[in-house]
């Protein structure tokens, strides 16, 4: 058996026939870089998934998972990328780079936050990101990046309410805008909707207690029809 190999080895070398050699995680790792770099994200996803296959016990995996998560956030594809950070986040609570994944998991979703007559499910749950990066990690730089999302985030909440009480105060529906405005003065103070939430505040209230006052005529026993004579 020996010799057959020996014999073997010798007929391959003789031939310049080279066998081939398994990739570094180095090598796997950079080409995934690369790849990122030149927009090409379906290759880097390749290239990083295999060294966190391959190599999970080396170093770059966990740079490789990070790949990954950036490839798909780079590519827009959100749901993927949201995916990616969480499974970092709990695979690796201390890891030194959880500033930098929570506000990415902030950004997957804050990239996809629509206009104010639309649903702000991803407003909401941007917010909650950011929240939670401010408060487990106040001196990070990224924290200081996250506090302007949060107030963007908060802007843009505060302006649906806006948005939907005056939709109902066109209406008449003057209890539904009431609700909406009220909020707003309790929860998104200072954001500059203030001068203008107090005066539809005090309209509303003002034409709910003219329709009580109207509602309280009507159904006055002394209260006679407009036609009447006597």
């Amino acid at each position: 058996m020996i010799a057959a190999l020996t014999g073997c080895a010798w007929w391959n070398k003789l031939w310049g026939k080279v066998e081939p050699t398994k990739e570094t995680p180095e090598i796997m790792y950079q080409k995934g870089n690369d790849a990122y770099k030149n927009g090409k994200y379906d290759k880097a996803v390749e290239a990083f998934q295999r060294v966190k296959e391959e190599y999970p016990l080396s170093e770059l995996a966990i740079l490789a998972e990070l790949g990954i998560a950036d490839s798909h956030f780079s590519n827009e594809e959100y749901v993927e990328a949201e995916l990616a950070y969480t499974d970092f986040l709990n695979m690796h609570p201390t890891n030194e780079n959880l500033p930098y994944v929570m506000y990415q998991l902030g950004l997957c979703h804050y990239n996809q936050i629509s206009s104010i007559d639309r649903d702000q499910t991803d407003t909401i749950k941007a917010l909650k990101e950011f929240d939670r990066l401010v408060s487990r990690f106040p001196q990070s730089k990224l924290s200081f990046l996250a506090e302007k999302k949060i107030s963007e985030c908060r802007q843009s909440l505060a302006e649906q309410e806006f948005y939907i009480g005056h939709f109902y105060f066109k209406r008449k529906q003057y209890k539904a805008a009431l609700d909406r405005f009220e909020t707003i003065q309790k929860d998104y103070a200072g954001l500059g909707l203030d001068y203008k939430v107090a005066y539809f505040i005090q309209e509303t209230k003002r034409r709910l207690d003219e329709e009580k006052e109207k509602t309280a005529a009507a159904s006055s026993p002394t209260a006679k029809p407009l036609n009447s004579k006597y």
